[in-house]
């Protein structure tokens, strides 16, 4: 076996571990958005139509920053990096802001559960693709090589 620093996985390995990470953050936001679907006394038409509407708009940009992630992963000269790059620095400024912002958000109790079950199962359903999406890129990625 090849000796690596501790704490480093084969590059290839970054995008599974990024596929884990979107997806469990999807699945857990989707939760979180059918919980409060099931508060409400009736679910209309124009609530699903919001909801793929925002899946649209998230699953696009989620699809650009997973093919760039991607990229960027694919560029390392190393075959082996630390376990936490499978983001940049940017991107996990971004994941902490939105975090806490929805949680402060719903905690503070000023969004109706219409938004958040509208927002939150698009916005869960475009971060689970988006983990699936990684895990595709996963099982494509060349495992001979320095492409490791």
């Amino acid at each position: 076996m090849k000796n690596k620093p501790f704490f480093s996985v084969k590059k290839r390995t970054l995008l599974a571990i990024a596929g884990c990470v979107w997806l469990i953050a999807g699945i857990n936001v989707i939760r979180l958005g059918i919980l409060s679907y099931k508060k409400l006394s009736t679910v209309s038409w124009l609530s699903v139509l919001l909801t793929i509407c925002v899946f649209g708009v998230f699953a696009a940009m989620f699809f650009k920053m997973s093919m760039k992630h991607n990229k960027r992963i694919h560029a390392y000269r190393e075959a082996y990096r630390p376990v936490w790059h499978f983001f940049d620095l940017k991107s996990y400024i971004i994941m902490a802001i939105m975090m806490g912002g929805g949680i402060w958000l719903r905690n503070l109790g000023l969004l109706p559960d219409s938004f958040i079950a509208v927002f939150y199962t698009g916005l869960g359903a475009a971060l689970a693709c988006a983990g699936i999406l990684f895990w595709i890129l996963y099982g494509t990625f060349p495992k001979t090589g320095n492409q490791n």
